[in-house]
């Protein structure tokens, strides 16, 4: 358990093929504190750490004082997400700092134009949070969308990594990640 500027955040962890890997993040949001949500969902937990668990401890505290962290998956356990969720984790996880993508085109990317509700599904039960960074998964519309850390969380992030709202809520960007315009402006 860390406290952060968002709230307590817990790392969930057991020793999966010899190494200690993270099974899920929990975020505190307005509705249940993350200690609370242990003590409902994982009766039997231990608070236990090891310098592996440290050190990713210590790098999302990094993250949410506003550094640029790039975290491995090498962590986690994505083998226990369907395939699906695994391959919509996987592209939102290339997103990078401080810029945006949206739902649709997640799908679109992962070859499934048409699931962009899915994706928002899979997205919205990601047990990673932070380390698959999905606040940075909108709307088409430009709006948020959920999180588990709540709207204010997620805003907040964003906002960290500069990225900039207009006076209705609405995300201001030029160039979506993974859109036609992100991979033109690649090539020059």
């Amino acid at each position: 358990m860390r406290r952060t500027p968002f709230g307590l955040i817990v790392l969930l962890w057991s020793v999966y093929k010899d190494q200690p890997k993270i099974f899920r993040i929990l975020l505190s949001s307005s509705e249940i504190p993350a200690d609370e949500a242990v003590k409902k969902l994982f009766r039997n937990s231990k608070p236990l750490s090891c310098s592996e668990i440290d050190r990713i401890a210590s790098q999302i505290e990094t993250f949410l004082d506003g550094r640029d962290i790039r975290f491995s998956l090498d962590w986690v356990r994505l083998d226990l997400c369907s395939k699906f969720q695994q391959r919509v984790l996987r592209a939102e996880h290339r997103v990078p700092r401080g810029q945006v993508s949206t739902y649709q085109l997640i799908a679109g990317f992962i070859g499934r134009p048409s699931a962009s509700r899915a994706v928002g599904t899979a997205l919205a039960k990601n047990p990673f949070p932070l380390i698959i960074p999905c606040h940075r998964a909108i709307r088409s519309d430009r709006t948020l969308g959920g999180y588990q850390g709540g709207p204010a969380m997620k805003r907040a992030l964003l906002e960290m990594e500069g990225i900039e709202f207009d006076n209705t809520g609405r995300v201001i960007t030029e160039v979506f990640f993974y859109s036609a315009a992100h991979q033109h402006s690649k090539l020059h």
